[in-house]
């Protein structure tokens, strides 16, 4: 079996003969620090090692010291364009978790080599470890052209902190698809087999189809050895945000009992309704209820290969709705509307659905 090096997140370890550790995400505005706090404390209850909060802005930043004050739990901090925000967030969380493809929105003077250089000298002088965290709905540009882009730009990133001494980080290789999420993360456990992986199914959707999905892409590389810790993306309202941990201990179980679910056990020609497990940063509560909606509504389609993804902000929704034959991402009083990279244009939240039926009848010919 597989046994990387051990990293420290707080009084945690991942890698080695330490076992899997599971983990979640707050949904709360991070700014409302007793919401944010709570769902911290319920998702450790249930049995999370690690809780992951969104820092968008400085304000959330700035109410990092208030939630570390009203939970045990141990916290990561996720961080978007603005990667200055960790001297901020790092006194006060265990884990800091980067996006390769986000170190270019910003200060394009600025090399990213010098900016993971800063969010590793951070990390370091208050002993958080780091998470190089790739998705591939947001990538690095300068790699989209690469064969696999995510293995390209995991790889660089991982090569370049063991160069400046930084060794205490893991890394993600994230994406809706399962068969992706398997090729990568072998593929990069085949080159690096000392480095710890983070594995998960970014927008896996609504359950119960959203846990098969996460068992198809999880469990094989599991049984495998690969992976150290794990998180199960639900698109679920903030109550049952436990059911992510429910799903990752389950997922464990299975791999351990040999039990374990493929891509093949998938429809392979039917919709695929993929949808964000909302965070902070999401602008509108609604959406959640409307990620419901639109499967409820667009069932009569469920026998065509069609892909329709419903993400919550604007962080990784544009990128993320570009892999998908329909997609909507949602704005704090609008959702925009696009089919494949093309922008269909803005809508209300009452509107939107009646337009993804129109459009998924066009696309399937079916009558109105």
């Amino acid at each position: 079996m597989r046994k990387t090096r051990v990293i420290s997140i707080g009084s945690a370890f991942l890698g080695g003969e330490h076992p899997v550790l599971v983990q979640s995400m707050c949904a709360t505005k991070t700014v409302d620090v007793t919401a944010t706090a709570k769902l911290a404390e319920m998702l450790k209850n249930a049995g999370a090692g690690l809780v992951r909060v969104a820092v968008d802005t400085q304000k959330d930043a700035e109410a990092l010291p208030a939630i570390r004050e009203n939970t045990t739990a141990r916290l990561s901090v996720d961080l978007h364009e603005n990667y200055r925000l960790a001297e901020l967030a790092a006194p006060y969380v265990e884990k800091i978790r980067y996006n390769p493809g986000h170190l270019h929105h910003g200060e394009t003077k600025v090399s990213w080599q010098d900016k993971v250089k800063r969010l590793a000298d951070t990390a370091g002088e208050h002993r958080c470890a780091l998470r190089i965290g790739v998705n591939c709905g947001s990538l690095d540009p300068a790699r989209k052209n690469d064969g696999l882009p995510m293995l390209a730009s995991t790889l660089e990133h991982a090569d370049f902190l063991d160069s400046i001494g930084f060794i205490n980080y893991c890394v993600s290789l994230k994406s809706s698809d399962p068969a992706m999420v398997i090729h990568a993360n072998e593929e990069f456990s085949r080159r690096r087999p000392d480095v710890p992986i983070h594995l998960g199914l970014t927008e896996a959707g609504i359950p119960p189809e959203a846990v098969l999905k996460s068992r198809a892409a999880l469990e094989p590389l599991l049984v495998q050895g690969i992976g150290d810790t794990l998180r199960v993306s639900l698109t679920v309202p903030n109550h049952r945000k436990h059911e992510e941990v429910e799903a990752g201990f389950m997922i464990l179980k299975n791999a351990a009992a040999g039990t374990i679910a493929v891509p093949s056990d998938l429809p392979q020609h039917g919709l695929n309704l993929i949808s964000c497990p909302s965070c902070a940063r999401v602008e509108n509560d609604r959406f959640v209820e409307l990620a419901v909606k639109i499967r409820d509504a667009v069932q009569f389609a469920a026998d065509f290969p069609i892909s329709i993804a419903v993400m919550g902000c604007r962080v990784n929704g544009p990128g993320e709705t570009d892999h998908a034959d329909i997609g909507v991402w949602c704005g704090a009083n609008h959702v925009n509307l696009k089919r494949g990279t093309t922008p269909l244009g803005t809508y209300s939240y009452e509107d939107i659905v009646e337009k993804i039926v129109l459009e998924v009848r066009r696309r399937t010919t079916l009558p109105s």
